[in-house]
């Protein structure tokens, strides 16, 4: 079975989307400029608006007792809070509430694939497409009711001697 156009699409702007957020969250970068923080900001909100609309939609489909899509909607909710604080005062206050908005985009591109079965590798936080080979990757012993992660074959850790 093929994917769709728009499905691949889908796949390569989450991939970006968490690319993008995965940046400001990094707390080895160095501190980043107010311009470029406001760039950081208009991106996860525009993230944010299509990611809202896109888990609306998947969870349109599923049961009123469905856990992973009221997981979804608490993400959601959270997503809109913060997408309603007010500017903080202080470069650092600013780039602590910018980091909310990025902690939202990656829940929701959290929340997107498992709701529509979107998989990305654990290791490199890209697609795994159907013909890519992948393999169970439970590197921190999640408990049972995780969902399984996997990773590309190629991007698995050497097994030790």
């Amino acid at each position: 079975m093929s994917a769709t156009q728009r499905e691949i699409d889908a796949q390569l702007d989450v991939a970006a989307m968490r690319q993008d957020a995965a940046v400001l969250l990094d707390e080895a970068a160095p501190l980043i400029r107010y311009e470029d923080l406001q760039s950081a900001e208009h991106r996860y909100r525009v993230n944010l608006a299509w990611l809202l609309r896109e888990v609306d939609a998947a969870i349109a489909g599923k049961a009123e007792d469905d856990v992973q899509a009221k997981v979804a909607m608490a993400g959601m909710s959270e997503a809109l809070r913060r997408l309603e604080e007010i500017e903080a005062v202080g470069l650092a206050g600013e780039v602590r509430r910018v980091r909310r908005l990025a902690r939202s985009v990656l829940s929701l591109c959290d929340h997107y694939g498992t709701l529509t079965g979107l998989r990305m590798c654990a290791v490199c936080d890209k697609p795994i497409t159907a013909d890519q080979k992948s393999a169970p990757y439970d590197m921190f012993h999640m408990p049972s009711s995780a969902p399984p992660s996997d990773a590309h074959a190629r991007c698995m850790p050497p097994l030790p001697d």
